[in-house]
């Protein structure tokens, strides 16, 4: 049997639901059946989340790094947040201060070998302004610190539906003018890539939505669909790339048979992708950052400010986002020990992987080889999910 993997879970900004959706998550005990969880938070938060949302962890240990974290209990690495003063609801520039530095810690022991994987609570993009971190988002974040030669592609995903982005966090007027040919190809291509090593398809088949209404209408309402879309995807099918389009992203998640023929979408910008994704994801999506050289996923909602602290938060995206960081860690482990040894490997030469949802089976009228499918795995039971709050509500996405 493989060894436990050292999830990382930094505390986002405890002025939102970040540390009641963690501590919720980890509250069932067969969470720790599947890993090792290390907190990045606030001894004197978590304690005080617990008491007042009656949250039960099975066990608890404070640590002083990462290195020394125990199985069969929540480990926790106490930030010391000195100034910290919870004002529930209402992110600040402390709050922002104090989630900048469990992101930090958490980078430098992933970078370390500490951890395995980093899954983050949300934190307030306003709140963490700072001189020191200019970022719109966790995604541009990691892809910083991950160095030269990496570039981060933000994917949400649910056990039915990925859908990755050409642009992330930008504004709806410069979305235009990024949507370049080039770009549109190197995100169709690294696309493929995560697909092919961290979901483990081997030809995937990717969707691309175009830009304007109506696809342009042949020029009428938009050119870049002809201009730059459709070029990208020739020059990826030329590629040995399966990419089809570009779509009416208006018409294109409406349909679930057609759905179901794609391992994947890319969207052009990001209320065109995550729009239809969360509605259709409800409580399981997760956010995936792509192309580093480490495992980040995160829930796939924000810090919800207007339920915070009152244990109405529904963990489930949260439990999801640590299922799935096990998942892609094993899948890449496995595709990384085949792509580096000619020779294929057995069965049970396999690493286990936890959790691993089946894969989407396409229709018959668009099946692939059978050596296209991810091999399937025994899933280790998890917890229920529990009943779905109707007070909860969701902020914007990270």
């Amino acid at each position: 049997m493989s060894r436990l993997l050292k999830v990382g879970i930094t505390h986002g900004d405890y002025n939102g639901v970040g540390y009641e959706v963690m501590l919720k998550a980890l509250a069932d005990e067969r969470m720790l059946e599947l890993c090792i969880p290390v907190l990045y938070a606030d001894r004197r938060l978590v304690e005080r989340a617990c008491s007042e949302m009656k949250i039960d962890l099975p066990a608890m240990r404070v640590v002083k790094s990462a290195a020394e974290a125990h199985e069969g209990t929540v480990n926790v690495i106490d930030l010391g947040l000195k100034d910290a003063a919870l004002d529930a609801g209402h992110p600040d520039a402390r709050s922002g201060a104090a989630a900048v530095q469990a992101l930090e810690d958490a980078v430098a022991d992933v970078k370390a070998g500490d951890i395995d994987v980093i899954v983050t609570a949300p934190i307030s993009k306003e709140a963490v302004q700072s001189d020191t971190f200019r970022y719109t988002g966790h995604t541009e974040f990691f892809g910083a610190r991950a160095g030269d030669g990496y570039k981060a592609q933000m994917i949400l995903f649910d056990d039915r539906l990925r859908v990755a982005l050409v642009t992330k966090h930008l504004p709806l007027a410069e979305v235009p003018r990024a949507v370049t040919r080039e770009r549109v190809l190197a995100s169709i291509e690294a696309f493929s890539r995560t697909l092919r090593q961290d979901f483990g398809l081997t030809r995937p088949r990717i969707a691309v939505l175009g830009l304007n209404p109506h696809n342009g209408d042949g020029g009428v309402i938009g050119t870049e669909e002809e201009t730059n879309i459709r070029p990208a995807i020739e020059d990826a099918n030329a590629k040995g790339i399966m990419a089809f389009g570009p779509f009416a992203s208006d018409s294109f998640f409406s349909d679930p048979e057609r759905l179901k023929h794609y391992d994947g979408v890319l969207a052009m910008y990001h209320d065109q992708g995550l729009a239809p994704f969360k509605t259709l994801s409800g409580d399981a999506g997760v956010n995936f950052t792509a192309g580093l050289p480490f495992i980040r996923t995160s829930p796939d909602h924000g810090t919800a400010c207007d339920i915070a602290w009152k244990g109405e938060a529904d963990p489930a995206s949260m439990r999801e986002a640590i299922y799935k960081a096990i998942d892609i860690f094993r899948c890449r482990q496995t595709y990384n020990e085949a792509s580096g040894n000619p020779l294929r490997k057995s069965r049970a030469d396999k690493p286990e992987k936890a959790s691993r949802p089946k894969a989407e089976k396409p229709d018959k009228s668009d099946k692939p080889d059978k050596s296209d499918k991810p091999e399937k795995s025994e899933k280790p039971d998890r917890p229920e999910r529990p009943e779905k709050s109707d007070k909860s509500e969701k902020a914007a996405a990270e």
